[in-house]
């Protein structure tokens, strides 16, 4: 058994330690992997956006998602921290952690619910989050409009329109379209390079804007983003364009002059830059450098763009934030503009690292990298709170257990925000000791056992060591300490003290420590015993320290404890401090003065004490003397240190320490050996370190350290070897092929580190270097030399030198040799030689040899075998090769180009010499004279053949005419000039000039010698006698005499007269005076228009046909006085008395005064009587205060004052009210007593006429007569006017009167009447006669008490008629009169009788009523081109003083506009008129009762017409390929031109070729490209305002040489005679023709008669056919679109509308629903009724004398009595509504449908005429039509038939003065044509005439048009047809058969081939303009010629095209025999 044991404890053994490595391992895997180590705090996985904005109709959800372990809890919290709950119905959070926000009534809306900042928090046990900020805003959907303002603008400056938008609900609506008026839409868009543009911010952004621009109206299309919705805005911006007037400098509105701008990254930003000026500006843009006051230009490209003024910024970066200024200049001056620009980046923020994990005391570090713009400020915050840091680095420097936890990084700006999270957790031992558990004081007998425990937690698990007053406690006998750990891992320890002695007492101490921390407790045992001090050992302590003692005190109670030295209770001096525990502190201990022996006692109360003894030695630490090594070290030096202590306790050790940092390692170099250094004890107190040779090892820090028993002192010093440099790697030769990347490397090492230069050798050999230029392709790096691309001029010595200041340095020189292929340095010289002098050309070619060279002769090998001019020769040079070329005589022929190619093994070279043979150059010719004056004339010529040789000058050589060659002038011209001046000469004298050239080989014979006269000059005197005299405040006379005759210089013209405001730098406004011939007459010129009373400078000058001559010296005179134009300012009143009121004013401005201010006018009157002139009344006086006297009292008075000078009254101020004080009223007016009965008397009375205040009661006093009786006083209220007196005395008089009373008193009584009681009562009545005043509709009533026994009769009579009751009239109880509703016919008198059996009575009232005005007279009294003068005058009858007029107007197509009219003006000006336009005009009064009827409307029209035609030999002048138009020989009929298209073709050409649209009126234009010798039609539309005028012309280009072809051939005229003949005489044409027509037209009608049956509605809807009857456009108007049929906007052609088709001519002759027909007319875009009710049609016409026929059987036609009145719109027509603006979808257009005639009937089926002519005298001239309608053209024209209705005379109507229709017939009247004997006169050019509805014949549909799609901005102009109406069925689409019109063209097709898609606007065609030829056909003042030259043919022509089927209407309609004529051809203006 014995021998097994050994074995069995080895088995326990192994178990044992199997165990333990387990519990390692476990305990190892648990701290890699500690229990939480898939735990982890919240992180969030959906965060809310920063902002939320939603409507109310939708609400919000708001989701927060979050993760960790476990899973965290969603918290809302508002911004301050504090959660947030539900609210019912408006907030609540959901099961999933939702923040929801449930749609709402907009009244629920609560501000701390739905505009609040809100943020997610997510936490668990591991820490808080919170999440960004979530601005949350709910909209409550309210309504809101935008607008568009006006905009002003110079003409030519861009203009921004703005779409206003309010505030409350801008963060939400922005622009998304803008449109005109025209049917133009404008989209956001990356076009910049269009006149329109939507700026990223949603202006409309105009370049250039023109007067076209301003009569357009422009709105913006918004959308709102939460609801989706669009709307349009409410108003339409216009552009108010202004004429510049004189330069105008930029300007900004100083709103605009600094801004701040703002957005997003990725997003376009426009920056406006609003100035205006003229001339058009420069616009600059600048942004300055951040952070300085410099700027640079900003850089445009794709990204950046400038438009106008606009800086446009496409995808926006961060970098484009900053300051910008725009800087805009013209010639007159400059302004700025600074916008700030803040591009926001979205804001986001990330932790570096996200999760990290630290042990403890260990520094833990959190970087915050974010990223957005602006960042305004950082933040920390930990589990959800601030700490207060704001900077982007967290750094904790040690970690402590509750730093673990969630880490949150915020960045902030105004806008937004953003977080990150981090988490920090603690490592794994990481716990630092806790006292759990502990014992407490105690205080015992001695005698027992003690147990004292003590228990600590930590983690790792902590030692308890035990000690009594600060010693550690030992196992012994006595003491025993014990400890074991629990299973929590928490330490248990425990002292146990066996029989406790009172020694035993004192202070015990548990002390739990790990690694990483302590922990204490510590609490006294008290034993009851005698004083016992414990053994106290000694106490060593380092000078200068604190030293702290408690005394170890055993027994107890203890009394005192005091502290000895030397028998000396302490404290003896200040350091010493004793405490009464027994502690003793003594302070900065010295060895000196603390080192003793201190001795404790302690005592009890008893007596008893104990002493102990402490020795306290104070150590000295050791003390270095700082010391310094101050040389420069250098390799090699020898180096002493010296480390001295001064003091401390001995024994010292004394050692060094020597250490390198990084650096020094960098600064050794490669030198790593290990550096000798030796060290000596020279003394006891002196150590020496020796460093023998320095190396650059010995680099770093040498530390000496001294210690003693005290401690340990160090001091270092810092060594630095210097190391000069040594190579690393040295260069060497190297060679390189040309063109290749050179790159050597030359590197070394050092202290300091070396640097390293390369330097090229100059010239060709090593010796001396220079820097190498620093270029493209050398540059050295790091020491290495590069060389990209190495060209044989690299090739050299190279010194590559290496210095850093030890030694000399150190330099390598090496070769860098380049193997080059033959190079010349010289590639292309010039050399030069005289003509047959012998030459030398010479070809160095360098590289690499051997060298070939051969030579060239302009590209042609050169052999001198073959010219033996040519010797070619070669030498070998060192570098290369040479070649010579000797020529030996050379010629003008070797000036040319010679090549010689040089050749080697590495490749070819090549090099040219440009030969130059020189000789004198040819003589000049081509002398002309350019310009000539009075003392110079410019020359020009041509220059000659020079010689090869530059022309160094010319001599110009001139003469008078008489004089010989010899004698003569010279004036020397630079070689390079063609042009010179020769100048001194005399005016009016004859020259003769010619020309030499000169170059450097000689001089060239004379040229031909022209001949020359010099002009006249300008005069050189002033006028005389200059006066200037003013006529009015306006006008200025100015006289004067002309200038000395010896001064005119030729004849005077005329006077130039300039003036200005005196006093101002502007500039002179002249007039042109001509010249009086009458001799010392004198002139006058009266200056009007100018300021009041304004000082003027006056100068003249004369002038003749050279020019003008000197100002005369300025003249200064002020015009007459003015009237001030501005009132008095500051009236105020101020009530003195009841009769005095004072005024006071300041006078009006002196700039407004316009003279001098003589007095001021109060003008005043009570204000019930203000509006009635006659009641004014007038108060002169000079002061600025005045008192009006003698005032009504208690009246309210209305003021007013005005200032009057020389030129008389001003303008009045603004009225003023003040009303004078109450006083005492006046006696009532009247008193009547009535006898009641025997005891009573009625007693009634008047109020006082002026009761000076508002009355309180009457007084009636009663006295009977006679008797002494007292006077009896009734009070009564002063809405009582009668009082019955009682209990009087039967057949006593008594005496009544009556007082009336105002708060201030009792006024004056009444006269007295004498009244006494009877049994007979008389009918009496108490009434007074009276006046009534009642308003216009009010009721009124009249008073009539009657008294009487028996009971009166009362009867009334209205003016004279007795009463009889009615609906408005009535008698009431009382006896009064009702009137219901007063009307103005009521007023009058009206008289109430009371009659009974003993007496009669009456009254009379009279009733005056107060109505609106009636209807004001309005009279046209003066017109302008653009106001209108009218003058107003109120209706005799009206009885109420008017206060003022309301004055209506509306151009023809406008709407209405109104002005307000004072009463006082008896003229108003209507201003800012279209020129040449109709107006309406009428006025309506009102007063202080409303607005009064309107006055008759007032037609009327502003002055100006139509541009008139110019004769074509001013207008047009031609050559042989280009024609010259003069545009300034177009009239502009009073309205200024606005441009002029021009179109041209060749004459046989069809379509017409648009050159311009857009030519302005006051150039010159010339059409270029045109073919000689060839025939053109010119077709000219002129435009302004009050229309437009078109006019052809034909034209033959010169020939080549300048001639002119033969004219073509017209059409003869023909008699009737001729064309009987001609039909006569072609009978065998004629007959089949006629047959054949007459079978197409048969079958015609049938196929529309079945078709009709078949198809009622097959073409009901009609494209875009316009609405309502006769709404018509304005023609003159090109900017004006349709706003309710679709328009197409420019370039662009209409789309078909989804279920309509093409309205073609041929369509609507198919017959539609029975064979309706549809007329043409226009709508008026500017109406403000858009939907016109229909009105009733004329009465039709019975029968066909005035109507117009047509042929086409079945059709229902529209006859009306009046011809032209096509425009009414057919019964049972179908039309088709296209959608009211934008918002009606086409789709669902409506149809409806016209009603049938009551006397409607198809017209007679038969050949017909279009156009038949009207006899003379026709009634139909007045046709009146409500609405604005076509005009119905029998009123424009009168058509007369004579000669057997062979002849067409059109001779304009009668003016027509129908207020309802468009426009003037003048408008209209552009050609009078007569037709006579059969043949065709057109005498144009005549008025003109604007036809809205006419359609190309078929067969000229697609070919006769305005060329091309205008540009922009004019772009409607359709041609009408170019050949004659057709009548009988004229063939249509010749040589095509088919009666199917061409289909139409697609959207994008040429215009010019879609004429009947464009007439004029409204793009469409209706039947009425198919058949209807009744209409003159404007010839554009084409002469006896047709446009078209098919139209001018011979009878043999005729017959061959009748044969062929393609005559026009013109011929066959000589085959009609019905008399009707022709039809006069007709090119429309549309």
């Amino acid at each position: 058994m014995a021998h097994n044991m050994p074995n069995e404890r080895l088995k326990w053994l192994m178990l044992f330690a199997a165990v333990a490595v387990f519990a390692t391992a476990i305990s190892t895997t648990n701290a890699a992997n500690p229990p939480d180590a898939d735990q982890k705090g919240p992180v969030f996985l959906k965060e809310p956006t920063n902002r939320i904005d939603f409507s109310n109709s939708t609400g919000a959800e708001i989701e927060c998602k979050s993760s960790g372990n476990p899973m965290p809890e969603i918290i809302w919290i508002r911004s301050d921290g504090t959660a947030v709950g539900d609210v019912p119905g408006l907030r609540q959070i959901s099961s999933d952690g939702k923040l929801v926000f449930p749609p709402f009534r907009a009244e629920d809306y609560r501000q701390e619910v739905h505009a609040q900042v809100y943020a997610c928090l997510a936490r668990n046990q591991f820490g808080s989050i919170i999440s960004r900020d979530v601005h949350v805003r709910a909209v409550v959907a309210q309504y809101y409009d935008t607008d568009v303002n006006k905009a002003y603008v110079i003409r030519g400056n861009a203009a921004v329109l703005k779409c206003e938008i309010p505030s409350f609900v801008a963060d939400f609506v922005s622009v998304v379209s803008w449109h005109t008026d025209q049917n133009e839409d404008f989209l956001p868009g990356s076009e910049y390079d269009g006149k329109y543009l939507v700026l990223p911010s949603g202006e409309l952004h105009i370049r250039e804007v023109g007067p076209e621009d301003g009569y357009k109206s422009y709105q913006c299309r918004t959308k709102h983003r939460l609801t989706g919705e669009t709307r349009l805005s409410a108003t339409k911006g216009r552009l108010v364009i202004t004429e510049p007037v004189g330069s105008v400098a930029p300007k900004v509105d100083t709103r605009d002059e600094f801004t701040f701008a703002r957005t997003r990254l990725g997003d376009s930003k426009a920056l406006i830059c609003p100035a205006q000026s003229y001339p058009m500006p420069a616009f600059r843009w600048y942004k300055f450098i951040e952070g300085t006051t410099r700027k640079q230009a900003v850089v445009l490209n794709d990204r950046v763009k400038q438009v106008s003024g606009t800086l446009i910024i496409k995808d926006a970066v961060v970098e484009d934030s900053g300051k910008y200024l725009c800087v805009v200049n013209n010639s007159v001056g400059g302004e700025s503009v600074e916008t700030v620009l803040t591009v926001t980046a979205p804001l986001s923020a990330k932790i570096d690292p996200p999760t990290q994990t630290v042990d403890f005391g260990r520094p833990a570090v959190f970087t915050c990298q974010y990223t957005g713009n602006p960042i305004k400020t950082v933040s920390w915050m930990k589990d959800g709170k601030a700490i207060g840091h704001s900077e982007p680095v967290l750094r904790i420097e040690s970690v402590k257990k509750e730093d673990k936890g969630m880490y949150q990084c915020f960045v902030r700006n105004d806008q937004e925000s953003a977080e990150a999270s981090a988490e920090l957790k603690l490592g794994g031992r990481f716990d630092p000791p806790v006292i759990r558990q502990a014992f407490q004081e105690e205080t015992m007998e001695p005698g027992p056992s003690v147990f004292l425990k003590c228990v600590a937690g930590g983690n790792p698990t902590p030692e308890i060591s035990w000690e009594l007053d600060g010693k550690k406690i030992a196992n012994n006998d006595r003491y025993q300490v014990g400890q074991y750990v629990t299973v929590n891992g928490d330490v248990v320890s425990y002292l146990n003290i066996t029989s406790v002695h009172a020694n035993d007492g004192g202070l015990y101490k548990c002390i739990a420590k790990s690694k990483v921390g302590v922990a204490e407790h510590s609490a006294k045992l008290n034993v009851y015993g005698l004083p016992y001090i414990r053994q106290m050992e000694k106490k060593a302590i380092v000078a200068g320290e604190t030293l702290m003692v408690t005394c170890p005190v055993a027994g107890y109670p203890i009394d005192s404890i005091v502290w000895e030295r030397d028998n000396r209770a302490l404290p003896i001096n200040r350091k010493q401090k004793v405490f009464p525990n027994g502690t003793l502190i003594i302070e900065n201990v010295e060895r000196n003065s603390d080192q003793a022996t201190y001795t404790c006692v302690a005592k009890n109360q008893e007596g008893y004490s104990a002493r102990g003894s402490l020795e306290v030695q104070v150590m000295v630490l050791p003390q270095i003397v700082p010391f310094a090594y101050e040389d420069v070290i250098n390799m090699n030096d020898s180096i002493d240190l010296f480390c001295q202590i001064q003091k401390g306790d001995r024994p010292i050790k004394v050692h060094w320490s020597f250490e390198r940092s990084p650096s020094d390692y960098e600064k050794m170099g490669f030198d790593l050996l290990q550096p000798q250094m030796r060290t000596n004890r020279i003394s006891s107190k002196t150590s020496m370190l020796s460093i023998p040779s320095a190396s650059p090892a010995h680099t770093g820090r040498y530390t000496c350290i001294a210690s003693n028993q005290a401690g340990t002192t160090s001091y270092g010093v810092d060594l630095t070897v210097n190391v000069p440099p040594r190579w690393i790697l040295e260069p060497t030769d190297k060679a390189f092929a040309q063109g290749s990347d050179a790159k050597v490397e030359c590197k070394a090492d050092g202290f300091p580190k070396p640097q390293v230069t390369w330097k090229k050798a100059v010239g060709d050999t090593p010796g001396e270097y220079k820097d190498l230029k620093k270029s493209d392709n050398i540059r050295v790096e790091e020491g290495t030399l590069h060389i990209d691309n190495i060209q044989k001029t690299n090739e050299g010595y190279y010194l590559c030198e290496a210095i850093n200041g030890i030694g000399s340095g150190l330099s390598a020189v090496i070769m860098v040799s380049v193997q080059a292929p033959p190079e010349f340095t010289e590639k292309l010289r010039n050399q030069t030689a005289r003509r047959g002098e012998p030459a030398v050309l010479q070809c160095e070619a360098k590289g690499e040899k051997p060298i070939g060279i051969l030579w060239n002769m302009n590209n042609m090998r050169l052999d001198p075998k073959n010219d033996n001019r040519y010797t070619i020769r070669e030498e070998i040079l060192s570098a290369g090769v040479m070649s010579s070329l000797s020529i030996k005589r050379t010629e003008r022929s070797d000036s040319a180009l010679f090549t010689c190619v040089a050749t080697n093994a590495f490749g070819s070279d090549d090099a040219s010499i440009n030969m130059i043979v020189q000789e004198v150059p040819e003589m000049p010719y081509a002398l002309k004279v350019l310009d000539k004056s009075g003392r110079s004339v410019q020359l020009s010529w041509a220059q000659p053949y020079d010689g090869n040789s530059p022309l160094n000058r010319y001599i110009i050589e001139f003469k008078r005419s008489r004089a010989s060659w010899s004698e003569i002038d010279r004036v020397m011209v630079p070689g390079h000039t063609t042009e010179a001046q020769v100048q001194k000469l005399s005016p009016a004298t004859t020259y003769n000039i010619r020309i030499v050239a000169e170059n450097a080989i000689g001089t060239s014979q004379s040229s031909e010698a022209v001949t020359i006269i010099t002009a006249e000059e300008a005069p050189s005197g002033k006028p005389q006698n200059i006066k200037v005299e003013p006529v009015n405040q306006t006008t200025m006379r100015v006289t004067w005499k002309p200038p000395p005759r010896s001064e005119w210089n030729g004849e005077i013209l005329g006077y130039y007269v300039g003036y200005k405001l005196s006093n101002t730098n502007s500039s002179y406004v002249f007039e042109t005076i001509n010249f009086i011939t009458e001799e010392g007459k004198e002139h006058n010129l009266e200056l009007q228009n100018l300021r009041v009373y304004t000082q003027y400078s006056v100068v003249i000058q004369a002038f003749n046909k050279i020019g003008a001559g000197p100002l005369c010296d300025e003249e200064k005179q002020f015009t007459a006085e003015g009237t001030p134009s501005q009132p008095p300012s500051d009236t105020a009143c101020t009530t003195l008395t009841s009769q005095t009121i004072r005024v006071s004013w300041v006078s009006p401005p002196l700039e407004s005064a316009n003279g001098v201010i003589k007095t001021y006018k109060v003008v005043y009157a009570s204000s019930d009587e203000w509006y009635d002139e006659t009641k004014r009344h007038y108060k002169k006086t000079a002061s600025s205060d005045t008192v009006l006297h003698g005032l009504k009292k208690y009246t309210n008075y209305t003021m007013q004052v005005l200032a009057t000078t020389a030129g008389g009254d001003g303008v009045r101020s603004v009225p003023i009210h003040c009303q004078t004080e109450p006083d005492v009223p006046e006696a009532p007016t009247d008193v009547k007593a009535l006898v009641m009965g025997n005891a009573a008397i009625l007693v009634s009375w008047r109020a006082p006429a002026q009761p000076n205040g508002i009355i309180t009661q009457y007084t009636v006093y009663s006295k009977a007569e006679g008797a002494e009786t007292e006077t009896k006083t009734q009070k009564v209220p002063h809405y009582q006017m009668s009082f019955e007196a009682t209990e009087l005395e039967k057949n006593k008089p008594y005496e009544f009167w009556v007082t009336a009373s105002t708060t201030i008193g009792e006024g004056q009584q009444s006269k007295s009447i004498v009244a006494m009681p009877s049994d007979q009562v008389p009918a009496k009545i108490a009434s007074f006669d009276d006046t009534f005043t009642a308003t216009f509709k009010e009721d009124a009533k009249m008073p009539c008490l009657a008294v009487g026994a028996p009971q009166p009769e009362i009867t009334w009579k209205i003016k004279g008629v007795e009463f009889t009751a009615n609906d408005r009239m009535r008698l009431l109880p009382d006896g009064s009169l009702l009137i219901k509703s007063v009307n103005r016919q009521d007023a009058g008198d009206y008289s109430c009788h009371a009659e009974n059996s003993i007496a009669k009575d009456s009254i009379t009232h009279k009733l005056i009523v107060l109505a609106p005005p009636q209807s004001p007279h309005v009279t046209l009294s003066a017109t302008t081109t653009d106001t209108l003068t009218v003058k107003l005058k109120p209706h005799e009858g009206d009885t109420a003083p008017l206060h003022g007029y309301t004055l209506h107007y509306k151009p023809e197509f406008g709407e209405w506009e109104t002005a307000e009219v004072s009463v006082e003006s008896q003229k108003q000006n209507i201003e800012g008129l279209l020129c040449g336009s109709r107006y309406q005009v009428y006025a309506t009064g009102f007063n202080n009762i409303g607005a009064g009827e309107a006055s008759d409307i007032l037609n009327t029209r502003t002055k100006g017409q139509k541009p008139k035609l110019p004769e074509k030999p001013r207008f047009i002048e031609v050559s042989s390929n280009s024609v010259s138009l003069h545009f300034k020989a177009w009239k502009d009929g009073g309205c200024p031109m606005s441009h002029f298209v021009v179109e041209s073709k060749k004459r046989d050409q069809i379509e017409w070729n648009q050159i311009s649209n857009n030519v302005k009126p006051d150039n010159n234009y010339v059409v270029l490209d045109l073919e000689p010798a060839t025939w053109y039609n010119l077709r000219i539309t002129a435009h302004n305002s009050a229309g437009f005028t078109v006019a052809e012309y034909d034209f033959a280009t010169l020939t080549v040489t300048g001639g002119t072809i033969a004219p073509s051939r017209d059409l003869p005229e023909l008699s009737a005679e001729d064309t009987i003949r001609i039909i006569l005489s072609n009978l065998n044409l004629v007959v089949p023709v006629v047959a054949a027509l007459l079978v197409i037209i048969i079958a015609i009608i049938v196929i529309c008669i079945l078709r009709s049956k078949g198809n009622h509605h097959k073409d009901d809807v009609v494209y875009n056919q316009t609405m309502g009857p006769g709404a018509t456009l304005d023609k003159r108007r090109p900017d004006l679109r349709d706003e309710l049929g679709y328009i197409a906007p420019p370039n662009r052609k209409l789309p078909p509308v989804p279920g309509s088709n093409y309205n073609t001519c041929d369509r609507i002759k198919r017959g539609r629903g029975g064979g309706l027909r549809s007329n043409h007319s226009t709508w008026d875009p500017r109406r403000p009724n858009l939907y016109e009710e229909l009105k009733a049609p004329p009465v039709p016409m019975h029968g066909n004398h005035y109507g117009h026929a047509h042929a086409h059987a079945g059709n229902v036609e529209c006859h009306y009595r009046h011809p032209g009145m096509e425009d009414e719109i057919c019964p049972y027509a179908t039309f088709h509504l296209l959608g009211f603006r934008e918002e009606m979808d086409p789709t669902k257009a409506m149809n409806f449908q016209t009603f049938p005639h009551q006397n409607g009937h198809a017209g007679p089926v038969g050949p017909g005429h279009a156009g038949t002519m009207l006899p003379p005298g026709h009634p139909g001239h007045v046709h009146s039509r409500s609405g604005s309608q076509s005009m119905p053209r029998a009123n424009r024209y009168q058509r007369k038939n004579s000669q057997g209705g062979q002849s067409s005379i059109y001779t304009p109507a009668p003016e027509y003065d129908d207020p309802a229709n468009c426009a003037e017939e003048d408008q209209y009247r552009r050609y009078t044509r007569v037709n006579s004997q059969g043949g065709s006169l057109y005498s144009g050019p005549g008025p003109e005439y604007d036809d809205p509805a006419n359609c190309a014949p078929e067969e000229d549909q697609y070919g006769s048009q305005y060329g091309g799609p205008y540009g922009q901005p004019y772009d409607h102009y359709g041609s009408r047809g170019s050949m004659g109406r057709r009548s009988i069925g004229s063939a249509r689409n010749p040589g095509t058969g088919s009666p199917e019109p061409p289909p139409p063209p697609p959207r994008n097709h040429d215009m010019s081939n879609s004429s009947f898609n464009d007439s004029k606007e409204s793009n469409e065609i209706s039947e009425a303009e198919c058949d209807r030829d009744h209409g003159p056909r404007g010839n554009y003042g084409a002469v006896k010629r047709s446009p078209q030259p098919k139209d001018q043919r011979t009878t043999e022509e005729m017959r061959k095209l009748i044969e062929r089927n393609e005559a026009g209407t013109k011929q066959l309609q000589l085959q009609q025999t019905n008399g009707a004529g022709f039809t006069a051809y007709d090119t429309m203006a549309v």
